[in-house]
């Protein structure tokens, strides 16, 4: 589907419900001549659904964008190392990690969007409190954004997290909802569009009574847009030309939960009723503070999770002026 397209839905459904939140942009920048050529790497996740309409309004901009897909933020995140990729959607604890392993060719430029984080719990098991985690099969994909989310509120919940029956699940998001559908799991630490879709299926049910997402280490902020040093060096107008598009797109399809629904549906291949549930619990938006990825850097390295703490390197690896060079104050 066209930003057009999404463009013409998103005004047709602001008669629906009221317009969400929307970012000030500045007038689009002028054109780039000779037009600049961009690798953008993504992950067909609903957060990051303004990504569909950005080649089509970077265009005019002068900004050639490629899209190459990718299913892990980590495989981003290596590809954005290497230098395969100028541009990537990564986790928010991605450039920590990175640094961590003295990868530092990765500077994180803006976030995408928060959401409350809830426990996707089997049918027929209770889970009312954090302290009911315990004697349950918790299926967590290791190393990922949403299990720094949950190791770090359940520390902050006084929850020994060592005495949890962790099950580890890699490959994506799709084996949770295997593992719930064989029975192996009672409840899993996942994300969209795999949470909706279990609840969907009738295997499962959001426990709101428990949010992951208000640690003060992590908090709730479910990505990042990165771009290699060099690309922030050596193609910034591109780069600014590009956060513009993308977050032109991100207010024409957040004029509505529906609108934001269809443009999920869209990007993502989802039924349209498992869209508009992912839109309802979801806010597109830049949150991201620098500050709070010190917090997580420091506090994982406190749980062993990074081998040594780059809490103090990090400023030197964000850079959120290219965001503010285009956002209307």
């Amino acid at each position: 589907m066209s930003f057009r397209s999404l463009a013409a839905g998103a005004l047709a459904l602001t008669l629906v419900s009221p317009a969400l939140a929307q970012t000030p942009l500045i007038d689009p920048p002028a054109p780039l001549d000779p037009p600049v050529k961009l690798t953008v790497g993504v992950v067909k996740v609903p957060h990051v659904a303004p990504f569909n309409g950005v080649p089509d309004i970077a265009r005019p901009l002068g900004v050639e964008v490629e899209l190459v897909n990718f299913v892990r933020y980590a495989d981003v995140r290596t590809a954005l190392a290497s230098g395969s990729i100028e541009v990537g959607a990564i986790g928010p604890a991605d450039v920590p990690i990175a640094v961590s392993q003295n990868l530092r060719g990765i500077t994180g430029l803006m976030g995408v969007g928060v959401s409350a984080k809830h426990p996707i719990v089997r049918n027929g098991v209770t889970l009312d409190r954090w302290e009911d985690l315990y004697g349950k099969r918790v299926a967590i994909a290791p190393g990922s954004a949403v299990w720094f989310q949950f190791a770090a509120t359940v520390t902050e919940q006084n929850i020994s997290y060592g005495r949890l029956n962790i099950v580890n699940i890699q490959g994506g998001g799709q084996p949770f909802v295997q593992a719930m559908q064989r029975g192996d799991i009672d409840l899993f630490i996942g994300w969209e569009p795999f949470e909706s879709m279990a609840i969907q299926q009738g295997l499962a049910y959001r426990q709101t009574k428990l949010d992951y997402s208000t640690s003060r280490a992590v908090g709730a902020e479910l990505g990042m847009v990165g771009a290699t040093r060099d690309a922030v060096q050596n193609k910034r107008e591109a780069l600014r030309r590009l956060i513009h598009a993308y977050l032109q797109v991100q207010n024409a399809i957040s004029t509505s939960k529906e609108a934001l629904g269809a443009a999920i549906a869209a990007w993502t291949g989802l039924p349209p009723q498992v869209a508009r549930a992912v839109a309802d619990d979801m806010t597109l938006e830049q949150s991201l503070t620098v500050d709070q990825v010190q917090r997580q850097a420091k506090e994982f390295h406190r749980l062993g999770v990074l081998q040594r703490d780059v809490s103090g390197e990090l400023p030197q690896y964000f850079d959120l002026s290219i965001y503010q060079s285009v956002v209307r104050r």
